[in-house]
């Protein structure tokens, strides 16, 4: 043994550890510690060169050890890795169960969501899934990427983010490879002038924003608010309105969509500034709306030559580009009723435009619940509406039960419900109360968001002409039912009663305007189906399969229409005569007679050099050695499935609010106090008890006691769970010797 272990043993227990524990933190820590070149050169060159003093003098290794322990540096609290302490769905989650476990509070400290790194990670994973079209998980987010936003959330803090820039980035979008030090002047020049889509950062900021402040507005919002909110689609008012509009004779609709092109910032930042109170985030969102956007102006000119066509090169995309959107999803797009069709955008906020929205229309939907409970007045005479409350409805409202018509002893109610920048109005009683209404909604649209209305903007109409809403008519269907009863004497006495149905239509001469829009038919009255060019080049299997997937989603839109048979079916003829004449020209058969001819009804044969029609395709079909053309979907009425009515319940939530409601209700002590109570009461015992009684009796008895004879007893399940805890080494030893063995037996046949 040499001199250095020699030394080495000689050292004392307390050296010995200080020692070990330096050899642990020099050999075992993350590389950052070690971020000095002239430390990681002595050590190295040390502990691998022969002649180094280390093997012949381990007092020298000691004090090199020593040396290098007391210089490591500690955590940096800075580093992107050690910042990301949680995960940021959890974060999210928490955010939401705070938020809607105490809906009232004032959110005054939003600046400590905006310093957790975790939101600021997820974000960034969120606008890279939109950016790149695929989801980016955690581990692939590489360390200059999580020091670039670390960069960018201390400039945020700072007040160093400027909104729109267009040279300077603190991140850049993974696909963005531009070298923005080494650009031409006349590049640098356009970017600054033309119009260019948000930078990346500002994305991330709007997201991490948006993440912060949804939960925050969810649950405060109005339940008479459906659009830009999760949960709430236009199914939804849809089927809102059948359950809750029956019964109405008197609609106004209004249309308050140019509130989305803008409102003034004061006006927002007011509407703000009632829930959230966080100066940080509110200067974020004002800077926001008030940083100019650049736009180019496009001329007369450049119009026409861009709608001048030309020869184009398919375009190849790159790895990391986003797919565009499938045709049939596009054509489906196009599909969308004007009360969709619009959404704000307000200077940099992005993502954030459409919760702003919200947040400023909140006070209409505030203002018009109050008008609701002032309206109502209950008639005894009413069969569905005579609660004092009017919130307990004696019947159902939509179906099968009738609605009676409106008079001067009937109930006076109203509705009300708001799709973005729509709003429909329900009113049951005359119609000089619709017109009070109107002029209070038009004053107070005047005095709080200085948008003016008048009598055409809000028009007053009868059940009877029919209320456009989201492509959907709604009209009165009057029914003449039987009405059987029993009199006097037992006799049955038969009469036939007059009722009322709301009928939700779908508008088949709005279906026909979006088909025309989109250039698949011309003609109103007659309309004739145009082909579909746009799928010249594509093979029949995958022309037929986006058109099924077309038909698919439009069968789903108008789930909720009384005529879906209908209005389906006219869409499947118009897409099955598009592309017959597309078939017709591309496969040179002149007539959509002969396309059907060898294509057969559903289009599912393959027309190419007429192959359908050869009885070795139907042979090789038939085995399976061909390969099959999904034909079109709802070619015949019957296949069309039915209109869903399925009952909508009156107080409807979002699946998503069931649960943060339901989950703070069970983690709410209360709850769990009044469960256990109730157990008591009734004198159950939990699984859980259960349990603990068994290995409690272990423990005590050192014996698995057979607890089947207990629970086999008489008396009552209170005493039976008394006798199951105080059972102890007494009562055993009191047992006779056949007892044991009954037991013993009992225990080995389980075992």
């Amino acid at each position: 043994m040499g001199r250095g272990h020699v030394l080495y043993f000689n050292v004392g227990n307390k050296a010995r550890d200080f020692l070990y524990k330096g050899c642990v933190n020099q050999f075992f820590t993350h590389n950052h510690i070690l971020r000095s070149p002239s430390i990681t050169r002595t050590t190295s060159t040390a502990l691998y060169s022969h002649s180094s003093p280390l093997v012949s003098n381990g007092f020298a290794f000691f004090r090199l050890l020593s040396f290098t322990s007391t210089h490591r540096r500690a955590p940096d609290p800075d580093d992107p890795v050690n910042l990301m302490k949680e995960d940021g769905v959890s974060v999210c989650s928490q955010m939401w169960i705070e938020n809607f476990r105490e809906p009232e509070r004032i959110a005054t400290n939003l600046t400590s969501y905006l310093r957790r790194f975790e939101l600021w990670v997820l974000a960034y994973q969120k606008v890279s899934a939109d950016d790149m079209g695929a989801y980016m998980p955690r581990s692939s987010i590489t360390r200059s990427a999580l020091e670039d936003l670390l960069a960018l959330r201390n400039a945020v803090l700072d007040n160093r983010f400027k909104w729109g820039a267009r040279l300077h980035f603190f991140i850049k979008s993974p696909r963005d490879k531009t070298d923005y030090e080494s650009l031409s002047k006349r590049k640098i020049k356009a970017i600054l002038t033309t119009t260019q889509p948000a930078p990346f950062q500002d994305k991330i900021v709007q997201e991490v924003l948006f993440v912060i402040l949804e939960p925050i507005y969810e649950a405060r919002f109005s339940q008479k608010s459906f659009a830009f909110r999760p949960g709430r689609t236009a199914h939804t008012v849809l089927r809102v309105i059948r359950r809750n509009f029956a019964g109405y004779l008197w609609y106004m609709k209004g249309d308050l969509s140019t509130i989305m092109d803008g409102l003034k910032v004061g006006l927002v930042i007011g509407s703000l500034m009632r829930d959230v109170r966080d100066k940080k985030v509110i200067d974020l969102i004002k800077s926001a709306l008030v940083t100019p956007v650049i736009t180019t102006p496009v001329d007369a000119g450049e119009r026409k030559k861009k709608t001048k066509r030309k020869y184009q090169k398919k375009r190849v995309l790159a790895e990391d580009e986003p797919k565009p959107d499938p045709y049939w999803l596009e054509a489906f797009f196009g599909f969308a009723p004007e009360e969709a069709e619009k959404v704000p955008s307000w200077g940099h906020c992005g993502i954030l435009s459409s919760l702003l929205v919200n947040v400023c229309l909140d006070e209409l939907d505030r203002w018009m619940e109050g008008k609701i409970k002032e309206f109502y007045r209950p008639s005894k005479s009413d069969v569905i509406w005579n609660s004092p409350e009017g919130e307990a409805e004696q019947g159902n409202t939509s179906w099968p039960e009738f609605v009676p018509t409106s008079g001067p002893d009937k109930t006076r109610k109203m509705d009300y419900i708001r799709y973005g920048g729509h709003i429909l109005i329900g009113i049951r009683g005359p119609r000089a109360d619709a017109a009070t209404l109107r002029k209070q909604l038009i004053e107070f649209c005047d005095q709080k968001y200085m948008f003016k209305l008048d009598n055409e903007s809000l028009p007053i109409e009868h059940i009877t002409k029919g209320i456009m809403f989201l492509d959907h008519v709604l009209c009165r269907r009057v029914v003449y039912p039987t009405l059987r009863y029993t009199a006097s004497g037992g006799k049955i006495i038969s009469e036939k009663g007059v009722g009322t149905l709301l009928s939700v239509t779908a508008s088949l001469k709005q279906c026909i305007k979006q088909f025309r829009k989109l250039n698949f038919l011309k003609g109103d009255r007659d309309p004739d189906p145009q082909p579909c060019f746009r799928m010249f080049h594509a093979t029949q299997a995958h022309t037929n399969a986006q058109m099924n997937k077309f038909l698919s989603t439009m069968v789903e839109w108008y789930r909720y229409a009384d005529n879906r048979k209908k209005v389906v079916n006219f869409c499947s003829y118009i897409m099955r005569g598009s592309l017959a004449k597309l078939y017709a020209a591309k496969y040179k058969l002149r007539s959509r007679a002969k396309v059907y001819k060898i294509g057969s009804r559903n289009l599912s044969r393959p027309l190419k050099e007429k192959k359908g029609q050869s009885p070795e395709y139907q042979n090789l079909l038939r085995m399976g050695l061909a390969e099959s053309i999904d034909g079109l979907q709802y070619t015949r009425m019957s296949l069309v499935p039915e209109c869903d009515y399925t009952p909508f319940p009156s107080n409807w939530r979002p699946d998503h609010e069931k649960t943060l409601l339901e989950y703070i209700r069970l983690d709410d002590p209360k709850t769990l106090e009044e469960q256990r109570s109730c157990m008591r009461e009734q004198g159950l015992v939990s699984p859980q008890d259960y349990i603990s009684m068994l290995v409690w009796n272990y423990k005590r008895n050192a014996v698995v006691m057979d607890q089947l004879p207990l629970l086999k007893s008489g008396g009552s399940i209170f005493e039976k769970d008394q006798q199951l805890l105080t059972s102890n080494h007494e009562n055993h030893d009191q047992k006779t010797k056949e007892e044991e063995e009954i037991e013993e037996g009992l225990h080995v046949a389980r075992i």
